[in-house]
């Protein structure tokens, strides 16, 4: 059976200790020579974990000072209503997005029967990275239907907030439907979207969301980063 590198185990260990708390955002972690003494290593393979970490935007390295926490693991919250700026401003941290793509397409399939509507109908594609503090931690791709959205397209392009975009198309309040979380290893394209290693872990979380009615709005997927992530079930 193949052995964990050591410097792995460090960088394990060192963010289950961030999660937990024992090292704030904005606080110097332990030097190399320490860091080196605590797991019996030299500090080569400590500074190979910590720049691990550090590209996965955890860590930040100070020239003369040190380093320090950047990003923490952060909790989201899966519930009925799903909003992620919401969200994540409620952990004091500061949600964006970035658009990757905006388009027309007719819809296929599965994308209709999740949508309620015909296959070939037009769909509106919105496809995205959402970060916090600017390090990325979800890709996602959203489908919603454009017969009875018409205006959608144009409110993305203005507005970063889908919830924003669909009020200004007259959907007031949405819920969360449906959702099914798996776990997959990352695609090269998806690492390097949300800077990690090919083959680390992600969260992918595929759900249906719809009108307070019940008509389907959004059919959407999303990959998190899985050591930068955890999903909690909220009862909303």
């Amino acid at each position: 059976m193949a052995r964990t590198p050591v410097w792995k185990s460090i960088t394990s260990t060192l963010e289950a200790e961030i999660g937990q708390g024992h090292y704030q955002v904005g606080e110097k972690i332990p030097t190399e020579a320490e860091l080196a003494q605590r797991f019996g290593v030299n500090r080569h393979t400590v500074r190979r974990a910590l720049g691990e970490m550090a590209e996965r935007g955890i860590l930040r390295s100070r020239r003369g000072a040190g380093v320090f926490v950047e990003s923490p693991p952060t909790d989201y919250p899966i519930g009925r209503r799903v909003r992620f700026h919401q969200n994540i401003r409620a952990t004091g941290r500061l949600p964006d997005k970035q658009m990757l793509r905006l388009e027309t397409r007719p819809a296929v399939k599965a994308e209709a029967q999740a949508l309620a509507i015909k296959t070939g109908d037009p769909v509106v594609v919105h496809e995205g990275l959402s970060l916090i503090g600017g390090a990325p931690i979800a890709h996602f791709s959203s489908l919603f239907p454009k017969t009875w959205l018409p205006g959608l397209q144009d409110s993305l392009q203005k507005v970063r907030s889908v919830t924003e975009a669909l009020r200004l198309n007259g959907v007031d309040d949405y819920i969360r439907a449906e959702t099914r979380i798996s776990a997959q290893r990352a695609t090269a394209t998806l690492a390097l979207h949300l800077r990690l290693r090919e083959g680390d872990p992600v969260l992918k979380s595929v759900g249906i969301n719809t009108t307070t009615e019940g008509r389907p709005v959004e059919f959407g997927t999303s990959w998190f980063a899985g050591e930068r992530i955890t999903l909690t079930v909220a009862n909303d």
